[in-house]
């Protein structure tokens, strides 16, 4: 009797491992190739560990508002999660180095600035009870406009597009009238004048179908948003090695073939937005001056914010 209580203890132990269920909340929707990468990554780990780990994902902000995944993910209430890493700015400003306007404005230049500031924003999330898994950046923030822009004399005075600090300041800097709009309202403000011009991406001027009211595109890459894949500290700790092991490769994949999804997409969805009959063109050299200057003035902003440990970052990516 004692040896069958012992097998069905075991039994249970071992049923109990395999059964190890994370939530990963994103704020995205399903069709964003971000939430698909998030979703073969899960699919990965599924494989990696035969079933031991399962992680199931709910986008959109259907578990959590997006506002609040983060929290929720350093405090325990979920295993992982999904956030875009400069939408935590206002705790730290090392969380918004990314999206510093014009100081990477390339896969290339991103990339390195990602390695540049992986491990101050590791470190920042430990010190909140999270582990990087991976980063991966959406398209460059670039500019459309209902007129042609062939000098930053094109854009003073405009009504410019405000959804954060950043591009409120990038507004002011130009001598534009910052106007704050949200993405989904932007069809309405486009329809009654209320916008002229904007900073977005190209997958949000393909999915929002911003080309119907919008006709000219320069792409600047102002910046390269990243999102950012974590685990609870915690969570990842209870995991065996094995686990822990594939949740880690799994990651490394995942990382790698973000960065690529997000390269190739922004080639296609420029092509998508010419062929729908937007005038893509490169940036004239007196708005990539100015542009430039911008870069130079919000850069000198954000290290005097972040100090020593932003000083650090910049000072690697510039030797890289």
């Amino acid at each position: 009797m004692k040896r069958i209580l012992l097998s069905v203890v075991c039994l249970a132990a071992a049923a109990s491992q395999a059964q190890v269920k994370w939530d990963l909340p994103t704020g995205y929707a399903a069709n964003t190739f971000q939430t698909q990468n998030n979703q073969q990554f899960a699919k990965e780990v599924d494989e990696l560990t035969g079933g031991k780990l399962k992680i199931t994902l709910h986008p959109g902000g259907s578990l959590y508002k997006a506002n609040e995944i983060k929290r929720a993910v350093q405090t325990g209430q979920v295993p992982a999660a999904e956030f875009i890493l400069s939408g935590a700015a206002n705790e730290n400003p090392l969380y918004g180095v990314d999206s510093v306007p014009f100081l990477a404005s390339s896969y290339a230049g991103a990339w390195r600035l990602y390695q540049a500031a992986k491990p101050a924003q590791e470190k920042l999330l430990a010190s909140q009870g999270m582990q990087l898994l991976y980063s991966v950046p959406w398209p460059g923030q670039s500019l459309y406009s209902n007129k042609p822009v062939q000098s930053p004399a094109d854009l003073v005075g405009t009504k410019m597009r405000a959804y954060n600090p950043t591009s409120t300041r990038i507004a002011q800097l130009l001598k534009a009238q910052p106007v704050t709009i949200q993405l989904s309202e932007l069809g309405q403000a486009l329809a009654t004048n209320t916008v002229n011009n904007f900073l977005t991406s190209s997958a949000s001027g393909v999915e929002s179908k911003l080309y119907e009211q919008i006709k000219y595109f320069y792409p600047v890459n102002a910046w390269l948003p990243r999102n950012a894949t974590v685990v609870n500290k915690k969570a990842f700790d209870s995991l065996d090695k094995g686990l822990q092991d594939a949740v880690l490769k799994a990651a490394a994949t995942a990382e790698k073939r973000g960065w690529e999804s997000s390269e190739r997409l922004d080639k296609e969805f420029l092509k998508e937005l010419a062929a729908k009959g937007m005038t893509v063109s490169e940036p004239s050299d007196a708005l990539k001056k100015e542009f430039a200057r911008i870069g130079t003035v919000m850069t000198e902003e954000w290290v005097k914010a972040a100090g020593a440990e932003g000083k650090a970052i910049v000072d690697a990516y510039n030797k890289r």
